[in-house]
């Protein structure tokens, strides 16, 4: 349930429906915007069945939510979320770039990455010290040591590092390198992962599964938030389908749909969405066009040599080329890149 406050309703009206909430035994989650706050209503479902708060004084409705997810409804925030990474903020105006290889592979690699990437326009350095790889045998990721490297590259080109999170046991490590956690596709559903998550502060890339409906990667983004963590980036993947030609089906209706039911920003990986880089500058052009607040792109200074995902990776040629191609979008869509 939630709870709209009239206009002008007083403090002394919005402490009293806040007693009464926590008498019911239920918890409060507050929502304060330019004309008006709102009051979620967190619990037993039976007792918010029987709370009677419209004739309460200074209430002006109350809404049943019939979808599980909550907190990550726009009905609970109307307000879009900012996230603020270190003054680099996700959501809003500005479209932000995150950008760099699949894999840490060596510090050489890295440095040319970054480099050409900061040139680009990214604010982010993505890689993967920790790799879930579908084979046991592919190459699993130099974990610390790479972690090492990516902060020391990112931090030579003044940029923010957004890095993967594949095990609970692994969040303090990955806390002291990365400025954002990613959770992969294949953990979209770890909820032991997720709730951990939601005892951090660091902000959280949540990445929709392979399968997975829009409803249950919401509510995946739920148990982050539940926890106490409200600081989420829904990243749109792409998602299996019958369609073999690209690795997997990149739905940007789930941009719209997303912006819709949430007020979480959401970002858009053409790189894993398709499989192909031939493609990846399309689909990021139409990410930027459906509303997305940001993409995260493959970018690896020799695809051709790369230990993973060399066939959706673009080259810093093709990157820059793409940073042009959204440059001129964002105008249109009244952002910035």
């Amino acid at each position: 349930m939630i709870i709209v406050m009239s206009p002008s309703a007083t403090e002394e009206n919005l402490a009293r429906v806040q007693e009464r909430v926590a008498q019911a035994g239920l918890r409060v989650h507050l929502s304060t915007g330019e004309d008006r706050t709102i009051v979620g209503v967190i619990g037993d479902k039976k007792k918010i069945a029987n709370l009677e708060m419209n004739m309460m004084e200074g209430v002006e409705k109350t809404v049943r939510i019939t979808e599980k997810y909550k907190l990550v409804s726009r009905d609970f925030q109307p307000e879009g979320t900012i996230v603020d990474v270190g003054g680099v903020k996700i959501g809003g105006d500005h479209i932000v770039i995150m950008a760099g290889p699949c894999a840490v592979e060596s510090m050489e690699q890295l440095r040319e990455a970054a480099k050409c990437v900061k040139e680009g326009g990214a604010e982010f350095l993505r890689g993967g010290a920790f790799k879930p790889r579908t084979s046991p045998y592919d190459f699993q990721g130099l974990a610390q040591k790479g972690l090492e490297m990516l902060r020391t590259a990112a931090d030579e080109q003044g940029l923010k590092v957004v890095t993967e999170v594949v095990d609970h046991d692994d969040i303090e490590i990955i806390g002291k390198y990365a400025d954002v956690f990613q959770v992969g596709a294949r953990n979209m559903q770890n909820f032991q992962l997720l709730k951990a998550l939601g005892r951090e502060r660091k902000p959280v890339l949540l990445k929709r599964g392979l399968s997975a409906t829009i409803s249950e990667w919401l509510n995946a983004a739920e148990y982050i938030l539940s926890g106490g963590n409200e600081n989420v980036i829904l990243c749109e993947r792409g998602i299996r389908t019958y369609e073999t030609f690209t690795r997997n089906t990149l739905d940007l209706s789930a941009v719209a749909a997303v912006k819709e039911l949430s007020h979480l920003p959401v970002i858009v990986d053409p790189s894993h969405g398709t499989g192909r880089w031939q493609m990846v500058r399309p689909m990021a052009r139409a990410a930027v066009a459906a509303g997305a607040d940001g993409l995260i792109v493959e970018v690896h200074p020799h695809p051709e040599a790369a230990l993973s995902d060399g066939d959706q990776s673009l080259t810093p040629k093709n990157f820059n080329r793409l940073m042009e191609e959204i440059s001129g979008i964002a105008k249109v869509m009244g952002k910035t890149v």
